[in-house]
């Protein structure tokens, strides 16, 4: 199997370049994973448009967190797992919560519903359970909350398939193994 390499900024195109310029300036570097996007410009700008566009959306930092530990465990995916669990308590969860997130279960009711809504929506791709939708609904969320969270799916399927894929050296702190 061909080994992927991160490339550097002088390896990829000019559009990728102001992107990764972006990046080292929000975070003082260039994470691995948007790095080997950058060998498409076109992919890595249509990820960082889609995962932006929920930013403002109806789900705050610390759920669309929630969804990306969730979806990140199931697809096995440890290098997301390693930078969410990080961002997860940058929000506020504990490292035990972040835990239980990959579980697929929480304390706080809302918070399970979108777990058990993103667990279901994953393994079952995209025909999520009835009593998953149901739950969802009764925590108070309506169609608009379901299509944000089939969006932070799949930006979160698409960071694990890229790590799938190349298999490029996590730079963050693993995350630990859960039982």
């Amino acid at each position: 199997m061909k080994t992927i390499q991160v490339p550097n900024r002088d390896q990829v195109s000019a559009g990728s370049q102001v992107i990764f310029d972006q990046f080292q300036k929000r975070l003082g570097r260039v994470p691995n994973l948007y790095a080997t996007m950058g060998y498409s410009e076109n992919a890595l700008k249509g990820f960082v448009d889609f995962d932006a566009a929920f930013s403002h959306g109806v789900f705050r930092p610390k759920e669309r967190e929630a969804i990306a530990l969730i979806v990140s465990e199931i697809n096995g995916c440890a290098y997301c797992l390693a930078g969410h669990t990080l961002a997860a308590i940058k929000n506020g969860f504990t490292k035990e919560e972040t835990l239980d997130l990959r579980r697929g279960k929480s304390n706080d009711d809302k918070v399970n519903a979108i777990v058990q809504l993103a667990k279901s929506i994953t393994i079952n791709k995209g025909h999520a359970d009835e009593q998953s939708l149901d739950d969802f609904y009764a925590a108070g969320f309506d169609e608009a909350a379901l299509m944000e969270l089939i969006g932070l799916v799949t930006v979160r399927i698409f960071t694990n398939y890229v790590f799938a894929a190349t298999a490029i050296p996590v730079d963050f702190p693993l995350a630990e193994p859960i039982n």
